[in-house]
């Protein structure tokens, strides 16, 4: 069966599930919905979580998750794709496998740890993500320890955070923006490419509600490549909604609220 040519650009999430609705798939789906991008999913993980932490998670058969994504991509082509939480190493190695045949565009955002610290990989996916998926990445978007956990070193220094981008574009990767939150001060982002680096900049909002900013600033970037931007147009587009998202956050549960995905 010929797939139909959808009325809008979609976007397949490949991630793990947050009930509290903060993160993950559902922090993915509102944000497509945002920029007016179709969503489609494939689970790859359950957590039992709130706002106040996560108590359970229970990674998904590689099989079932690969049955989802080939479910979803013969019946609703993608125009961009993205990938959070993947639980293990088998499970990057299994998208790394479908990644290689991709024509359309795809954002990694390699998650080891939630929001409250509870591990969502095992020990060896970092070694599984430099070599099965990163070669595949459009865009990777690591955060600072995220990225001190795929190189190998620590990120002390503007000059240590651009030998790591190297060694990440080295290893195939399109572009790397590598996220300035943990850093002292306010969170400039720096995206790297082979032409040379950019800077993000963002004033730090002084907020504690900042549950799934990494999996909305992946999704907006996905959303933005779907829609036909080009890579650092599609960042940019993504900082400055993800910045607005933590700037509108608002109170809701007893812990670490989520960010505001109706701006």
């Amino acid at each position: 069966m010929t797939p139909l040519t959808p009325l809008f650009p979609t976007a397949l999430t490949i991630a793990g599930s947050d009930p509290s609705g903060g993160a993950g798939i559902q922090a993915d789906l509102k944000t497509f919905h945002n920029f007016e991008v179709y969503g489609t999913t494939a689970i790859t993980l359950l957590t039992v979580q709130n706002t106040c932490g996560v108590s359970r998670v229970e990674i998904m058969p590689v099989d079932l998750v690969m049955q989802q994504i080939q479910a979803v991509l013969e019946d609703i082509p993608a125009s961009a794709a993205k990938t959070g939480a993947l639980g293990s190493a088998e499970m990057i190695e299994a998208i790394g496998a479908e990644a290689r045949h991709w024509t359309f565009p795809l954002v990694v955002d390699p998650v080891l740890f939630s929001k409250h610290g509870a591990p969502l990989a095992s020990r060896n996916s970092g070694e599984a993500y430099r070599k099965f998926l990163i070669p595949y990445a459009d865009v990777l978007m690591p955060n600072i320890p995220e990225a001190e956990e795929l190189c190998g070193f620590s990120l002390e220094s503007p000059t240590l955070i651009e030998r790591a981008a190297k060694s990440l574009l080295d290893l195939g990767a399109k572009s790397v923006v590598i996220k300035g939150g943990h850093l002292e001060g306010d969170p400039i982002d720096l995206y790297f490419d082979s032409a040379g680096h950019r800077r993000l900049p963002a004033k730090r909002i002084q907020t504690q509600n900042t549950h799934g900013t990494g999996c909305t600033y992946a999704a907006a970037a996905a959303a933005g490549l779907a829609r036909g931007k080009q890579r650092f147009a599609a960042i940019r587009a993504a900082k400055k909604f993800v910045t607005a998202a933590i700037r509108a956050n608002f109170e809701i549960g007893h812990g670490i609220g989520p960010l505001n995905h109706w701006v």
